[in-house]
């Protein structure tokens, strides 16, 4: 259900309904593919890394939120499957720098592309003109993330 009103928007107001909108929507996504074996945690590491392109694994522990205890017993999982690698720190030797690899890159496309898919089917249910306003909503909403 849409609302149409003349008065303005408090922004409170519309943070509350979007969080929980992009909350609902992002939950949906992430249990719309297969995994295979790999849990959200091992692919939203994975998806950092590679993002990232290279990180230390307390850093990665950062940007996933978890504690380095439970990052290590992540990185272990994706190092078996050969999805991650760990190189030397270029200026501390005592560190490492976790990368994924070639097959890391693949896996973490083709759960991007099942992702696109399925939301694209959802979308497919859509009017055009809700598909536009979709269109225009994602570039404001990455203005938001990028400021």
């Amino acid at each position: 259900m849409t609302e149409h009103h003349s008065e303005p928007v408090h922004p409170y107001h519309l943070a509350t309904q979007l969080r929980d909108a992009i909350t609902r929507l992002g939950r949906r996504v992430r249990q719309a593919r297969a995994v295979g074996d790999l849990t959200i945690a091992q692919l939203s590491a994975l998806t950092s890394l590679e993002l990232a392109g290279a990180l230390s694994p307390g850093d990665l522990a950062e940007v996933e939120r978890v504690r380095p205890p439970t990052m290590t017993k992540i990185v272990a999982k994706l190092e078996e499957r050969g999805l991650v690698a760990r190189t030397p720190h270029p200026r501390d030797r005592r560190q490492v720098i976790l990368a994924a690899t070639e097959q890391g890159r693949e896996i973490n496309a083709r759960f991007g592309r099942e992702r696109d898919a399925w939301l694209a089917q959802r979308l497919e249910g859509l009017s055009d003109a809700d598909r536009r306003t979709l269109l225009a909503a994602a570039a404001i909403l990455r203005r938001l993330a990028c400021e």
